[in-house]
């Protein structure tokens, strides 16, 4: 398949169609792929038949410029829909569970609908452009709260079938879910608080203004994780780093553990400057980035420091 054939349908009915990645990720870089959208699980399960990976909001997300050999899959029709009516047999007084929420529902979109409803647990994620089923596995979240605060069930697909399981089955912890990483979330029933419309909204925008400072251009979010509790962008500001660019893409001026997009950068331009805040930073610093493929990362593209 190239880049000027039509869609075309596959066995399950799914649409496939070879695209840009770039399109779907907050950076905005990554290059051609085969792309599957899949709204059953009859078409995930065909889907997940040949070597693929999952694609969501595409933050946190970096695609290299020569796009992927694997099929990418992108949740669509029901397993992007949120069914908020309490469950009847699960809910109680004070917490309430929802119907199925699909993996990929806009994250940010269902905040706001939550805020309407005055339900709480989960307003901590404000402002993360993530798609559920990506933000659950990574345990997405700020400071304020993460994902696995409003989680109750969980469905996982994996090649050999479907489970759910319970945030008690699993291992997670900061910014991890202790899924697997061939494993996707297609679908999470979340269990929230009974507040109101301005309690959940004041939490909201407390948690979102903490934000201010982060950069408002194409970004994929934090580069690297807090190493032992300090902070990665307070490190590569002192290292002097701020404002640093490479093609172009930019290390942000406003919050140092931020790549940006200036327009019409490239992965290896942001790979540059990665290289760069490893080279110079002292200490060991953990990638927060996902790459795609996985060997995209090579040091010392970057000159050391004199």
């Amino acid at each position: 398949m190239t880049a000027s054939e039509p869609v075309t349908v596959s066995q399950t009915g799914a649409r496939v169609e070879r695209l840009p990645l770039a399109r779907y990720t907050t950076l905005g870089v990554g290059g051609e792929a085969e792309v599957w959208f899949v709204s059953t699980h009859e078409q995930l399960a065909e889907a997940m038949s040949q070597p693929y990976r999952i694609l969501g909001g595409g933050s946190n997300l970096v695609i290299a410029d020569e796009g992927l050999r694997e099929r990418v899959i992108r949740l669509a029709g029901p397993l992007a829909e949120a069914d908020l009516e309490p469950d009847a047999e699960l809910s109680t007084p004070d917490q309430i569970i929802t119907g199925w929420v699909g993996g990929g529902v806009p994250l940010p979109g269902l905040i706001r609908k939550l805020q309407k409803l005055g339900w709480s647990n989960l307003e901590g994620t404000v402002g993360i452009p993530a798609q559920v089923g990506g933000a659950v596995w990574m345990n997405a979240g700020t400071r304020y709260g993460e994902m696995f605060d409003g989680l109750h069930t969980l469905e996982i697909v994996t090649p050999e079938g479907t489970r759910q399981v319970t945030p008690d089955d699993l291992k997670w912890g900061y910014r991890d879910s202790g899924i697997p990483r061939n494993h996707i979330v297609s679908r999470v029933r979340l269990k929230l608080r009974p507040s109101t419309q301005d309690a959940v909204l004041d939490a909201m925008n407390f948690a979102d203004n903490a934000r201010k400072g982060q950069p408002k251009m194409k970004t994929p979010g934090c580069a690297f994780k807090n190493p032992g509790g300090v902070s990665a962008g307070k490190l590569i500001d002192e290292a002097g780093l701020k404002g640093l660019r490479a093609g172009n893409a930019m290390i942000a001026p406003e919050h140092a553990n931020f790549i940006v997009n200036l327009g019409g950068a490239t992965s290896a331009d942001v790979h540059a400057l990665l290289d760069a805040i490893r080279s110079r930073v002292p200490v060991p610093m953990e990638l927060e980035y996902e790459l795609w493929p996985e060997h995209q990362l090579l040091e010392n593209r970057w000159p050391e420091q004199a």
